[in-house]
């Protein structure tokens, strides 16, 4: 019972190989264009798709424009370049590491500032060290007047990062301060509860 599949194809004759006639598939592209409905576009769902499109990117990047704006202006002062030839010379322009460094500590800052919880017990502690964060904030707008006034040195360079530093830690602390006071209030709310 078992024939071998290439004796049969060669003994049978309406499996022999026969050449397609000319223009077939011409042919074939006709009758199914025939066949086929026509798909019609529309230009105006086009147009209203990319118009949508478009306004969504643009009010996307006018909102993260906006708050990254106004995150570094109210957290830190960020010095800006102006277009007077009598710009300021800030640690970021004196090398490629010590910009990296300034904004290191500054992103660090404002991450740190952000996450802060204020509420109305902590309200005056949170103000105390706000307003030592604040000195060193016109500190360092004073050493960076140094840099432009002396120029680049060691020192200024040196009391400017570890103002950086100081505001960093400041914050730290007042974080460490905060939780403090929140086991504090908590474990008062459970010895009382006992």
């Amino acid at each position: 019972m078992a024939q071998d599949l290439r004796d049969l194809f060669k003994n049978n004759e309406s499996f022999k190989p026969h050449k397609m006639p000319e223009n077939h598939e011409k042919r074939f592209m006709e009758m199914l264009d025939e066949q086929l409905p026509k798909k019609k576009r529309n230009s105006t769902y086009l147009f209203l798709k990319i118009a949508a499109s478009l306004l969504l990117l643009l009010s996307l990047g006018t909102i993260f424009y906006d708050s990254s704006d106004t995150v570094a202006s109210q957290v830190v002062d960020v010095p800006e370049k102006s277009d007077n030839t009598n710009d300021k010379i800030t640690l970021g322009d004196i090398s490629p590491d010590l910009k990296k460094i300034e904004n290191y500590y500054i992103a660090n800052i404002n991450v740190e500032l952000a996450e802060v919880e204020i509420t109305e017990e902590n309200q005056q502690l949170f103000d105390g060290y706000m307003n030592r964060l604040e000195e060193l904030n016109s500190e360092y707008q004073k050493l960076t007047e140094e840099l432009n006034e002396v120029g680049p040195n060691e020192q200024t360079v040196s009391a400017l990062i570890d103002n950086l530093q100081l505001r960093l830690q400041l914050l730290y602390r007042l974080k460490d301060k905060l939780e403090e006071l929140k086991q504090a209030k908590n474990e008062k709310f459970n010895d009382q509860q006992v």
